[in-house]
């Protein structure tokens, strides 16, 4: 009979090679996802880490599958249209998108402003959809985009859902600043989170964007609140009154949204 071969801990802690492939698609897929440029081989392995020989199959691989792209020289990668289809189709699967859109045409046609709706993905602000303003000049919208939550009304007032100790969890302090007045201290977020909570919006004054102040209201659909609206405003076009009612709108067209996603079982 034959005896059972030793297996050392390495060999028991080890991590299957297909998995440990995977693993690193997704992170170099979410490398090129993080950066706006053109990369080589030489770029990804100084940014991941990974062997030289593991990328090179990984590019090959990712490159004939429609997930990247090269330029005309073939040495330098971004992402490709794969990428494109697949983060539609969440977006295509999301019941409650469509009532989104419908809240955010009615949030412009109010406000003559740009209206944006996100879900916060740990520490950032994912954009789902957004209702450009015809007459915006400043911001540079699009749908994916990803920002600091501690940088953004829509990620103030989703933030300010959770408990003090969840906060400090999950935020590093300090924070890292987007712009001059982006609040980078736990103790001033904190005091913003409970004017938040207390007011029933967030508000930020070109935190996350030079030019723009935005006002946000959480969707109150599930608890804690993972989605928000918001309203965009460039800084020069409103007075704080205006800014005030825009936020007191956002908060009573989120209100509705909610109670519609709850009747409509959407959870």
């Amino acid at each position: 009979m034959a005896q059972p071969t030793a297996v050392s801990a390495g060999e028991q802690n080890a991590e299957p090679a297909g998995v440990k492939s995977a693993r690193r698609a997704i992170d170099l897929l979410e490398t090129f996802a993080e950066n706006d440029v053109w990369m080589s081989l030489s770029d990804l392995h100084t940014r991941t880490g990974f062997p030289r020989s593991s990328l090179h199959g990984l590019l090959r691989t990712l490159h004939e599958a429609g997930w990247l792209e090269t330029d005309s020289s073939g040495t330098r990668y971004r992402l490709g249209v794969r990428a494109l289809i697949c983060g539609t189709a969440y977006l295509d699967r999301d019941p409650v998108v469509p009532f989104a859109t419908e809240a955010l045409e009615k949030v412009r046609e109010r406000t003559g402003f740009t209206a944006h709706y996100a879900r916060r993905n740990g520490t950032e602000v994912v954009y789902l959809e957004t209702r450009e303003s015809a007459k915006s000049i400043h911001l540079v919208s699009r749908v994916g985009r990803t920002l600091p939550a501690h940088a953004t009304a829509l990620g103030k007032v989703l933030l300010a859902e959770l408990t003090h100790d969840e906060i400090d969890a999950l935020l590093p302090n300090p924070l890292t600043a987007l712009t001059p007045n982006t609040v980078t201290s736990l103790d001033e977020l904190h005091r913003q989170f409970a004017e938040t909570r207390e007011r029933g919006y967030a508000s930020e004054i070109e935190e996350g964007t030079p030019g723009i102040r935005c006002v946000a209201a959480v969707v109150p659909y599930r608890i804690p609140g993972t989605d928000a609206l918001s309203c965009s405003m460039p800084v020069d076009q409103v007075t704080e009154a205006e800014a005030r009612r825009a936020g007191e709108l956002i908060a009573e067209i989120t209100t509705e949204l909610g109670q519609t996603l709850r009747r409509a079982g959407i959870r």
